[in-house]
């Protein structure tokens, strides 16, 4: 048994688990099928690892222990089943003996599998969270603000699902590999946008959630290094970077949101900004354009910057512009807007939000009403604004916002 020298040995092993939990799962599935069955049983080993290792020092090769324990789950639980004498030529082919296990990385092969076109997105969400995360589904449901047993419904039906559409434990075909990978990187743009910026809640932010987001995706990027999908692995990667190094000036003391214009920059991580901007730099030109890149460079542009006032807007309405050709929707449309406000004039940028105003998308969240009471304000109709703010107070989610969002209203009323 190795100690962990430094940080408490309670921090080092969750972090350590979570970067096995996947790759141990592959172990299992690969060799045994039935990915329910071996995801449960590796959530009953890493539960008795988190309780042993702390204490008692982790194992000299801690992914074969776990693959062992595991295994040995498994074992037990087709034997307790009630046709055992139908059994027992698999459970004794399963007898594991302690011992090193093939060094294979299963990890991009179980993100594929848990983001499986017959699972809708929320089911994906959570099974990724669970099988490659290694997060409890105690965990993902207070990310998500559900009950626990709903949670474990969901997952429960996930895992039934690809059961039931016999999904094998093999890469997708070459065919098929590019729109897959899509999948996963929505997968885990999603998590990181929960955790950016959470959609209710009394928390403007989830910081567990961005870094999880973030190890996913380093770790994704170095499964997927070539070929003409990597330049939207490392966009995203990217993308989540230069976000991620804003989020400790993304609120004040009351925990309200703060927006970008009016942060202090000197909180941003800067380690995370050279990061991201190296990233993205080394990557645009490199592989062909896609969304995220773009939303990367304008991030950048953003990061760069020394103060808002030195923001190239030019700069990034172009990227825009390049960004709602190749991907157009309604928030490209809104951020687009604001780019368009601070180039030629506010009353440009409302004109645009305007064509927002017949998309059920927009008009049922507080996004829409929230820039347009910016924009309002900019061109100096106070009682518009006002009255966009109230609005967008009434439809905010999130308790942050509803409470940033009327004290915009009630500043300029």
């Amino acid at each position: 048994m190795t100690p962990y020298p430094g940080r408490p040995p309670g921090d080092r092993v969750e972090d350590l688990l979570r970067e096995l939990a996947p790759q141990v799962l592959g172990v299992l599935v690969r060799k045994y099928g039935r990915f329910d069955a071996c995801e449960d049983a590796v959530q009953e080993a890493l539960l008795a690892a988190a309780l042993q290792w702390p204490s008692g020092g982790v194992p000299d090769s801690p992914r074969s222990w776990l693959v062992t324990v595991a295994s040995r789950r498994l074992v037990d639980e087709w034997r307790s089943e009630s046709a055992r004498h139908a059994r027992e030529d698999m459970v004794t082919a399963l007898e594991v003996a302690p011992g090193r296990t093939e060094d294979r990385d299963d990890t991009l092969t179980l993100l594929f599998l848990c983001c499986h076109p017959a699972l809708s997105v929320p089911s994906q969400l959570a099974l990724t969270l669970r099988a490659v995360g290694g997060l409890t589904t105690a965990e993902i449901a207070a990310a998500f603000l559900v009950p626990e047993a709903t949670m474990a419904q969901r997952i429960s039906r996930a895992k039934q699902t690809i059961r039931t559409a016999g999904a094998r434990f093999d890469l997708p075909p070459a065919a098929e590999r590019a729109d897959r990978l899509r999948v996963v990187l929505h997968v885990l743009y999603l998590v990181f946008n929960e955790g950016y910026a959470a959609s209710s809640g009394p928390a403007a932010q989830r910081a567990d959630l961005t870094a999880e987001a973030v190890r996913l995706a380093r770790m994704l990027h170095r499964l997927v290094p070539d070929g003409d999908s990597a330049g939207e692995v490392a966009g995203l990667l990217a993308l989540m970077l230069l976000t991620e190094a804003r989020r400790p000036a993304r609120t004040d003391g009351d925990g309200l949101p703060v927006p970008l214009a009016e942060q202090d920059r000197s909180r941003w991580d800067a380690g995370l900004v050279a990061e991201g901007v190296t990233l993205i730099t080394r990557t645009l030109g490199r592989h062909p354009v896609g969304p995220y890149q773009l939303q990367a460079a304008i991030a950048a542009v953003h990061d760069e910057a020394a103060t808002a006032a030195d923001t190239d807007w030019p700069q990034i309405l172009a990227l825009y512009d390049v960004l709602e050709r190749i991907a157009p929707g309604p928030v490209v449309t809104l951020n687009r807007a604001v780019a368009v406000a601070m180039v030629h004039g506010p009353l440009a940028g409302l004109a645009l939000l305007g064509t927002l105003d017949g998309d059920e998308r927009m008009t049922r969240g507080h996004r829409l009403d929230s820039v347009r009471a910016h924009l309002l304000e900019l061109a100096g109709d106070r009682a518009g604004a006002v009255a966009a703010y109230r609005r967008a107070a009434k439809r905010a989610a999130s308790i942050p916002e509803q409470h940033y969002l009327a004290l915009q209203a009630a500043r300029l009323g």
